[in-house]
């Protein structure tokens, strides 16, 4: 297991959907200056592996200059050729043990959705996080699994692996998942898409 330091920096930010100009990369690199953001993962469903190997690299040097995590939805062997931090998977992806044997020690995150037994199993897999929810309907994906706060709670009182919380989290919800205890909250529609307040300032009112 890859050791995941506990910081002031609580935001697992994910990409957008789609990465159009260079519009996005000025807003990440004053997003990432802010010191909130502790992991970055580039999810791009639709888009080419040739196409996020590129955009991948462009982010990899932001995330170095200021000390972001950069992980890569679902793919470890662009993972690896990106030499990103890590990979996440869902549970119709590879496996965490055959995820490992490519990526080493690199991070395995996987998604649990709102389930105790795959929790159970990604502990005992020996997941360098997890991730549970959806706790609060998302625009950026749609919810089949619903989650609630019972489940963090008991998910924090079995394992000290970090917990990442996911599903629509917004600046009218997020702090009652920090108050039981999520260790990270996974943050992308209401930073990309928000009408009301530009990326950074949409960050920087997570406090």
């Amino acid at each position: 297991m890859k050791k995941i330091k506990y910081s002031k920096k609580f935001i697992y930010l994910i990409s957008p959907t789609k990465i159009k100009n260079e519009k996005f990369y000025e807003n990440l690199k004053e997003i990432f200056k802010s010191k909130k953001i502790y992991f970055f993962q580039l999810r791009l469903k639709t888009t080419p592996a040739k196409k996020i190997f590129l955009i991948g690299k462009k982010i990899k040097k932001l995330c170095r200059k200021y000390n972001v995590k950069l992980i890569i939805n679902d793919n470890p062997y662009l993972a690896k050729s990106i030499n990103a931090d890590g990979c996440h998977i869902g549970q119709k992806d590879m496996s965490i043990n055959n995820v490992r044997k490519i990526l080493n020690n690199k991070i395995v995150g996987i998604t649990c959705h709102n389930s105790k037994k795959l929790i159970n199993k990604s502990i005992t897999e020996k997941a360098d996080y997890i991730a549970i929810g959806a706790f609060f309907s998302s625009r950026t994906k749609k919810v089949k699994f619903k989650a609630d706060l019972n489940l963090l709670k008991y998910a924090k009182k079995i394992t000290k692996i970090p917990i990442v919380v996911i599903g629509g989290i917004k600046l009218s919800n997020y702090k009652k998942l920090l108050l039981n205890k999520a260790n990270f909250l996974a943050i992308s529609g209401y930073i990309w898409n928000n009408k009301k307040y530009k990326p950074l300032e949409a960050v920087e009112k997570i406090k």
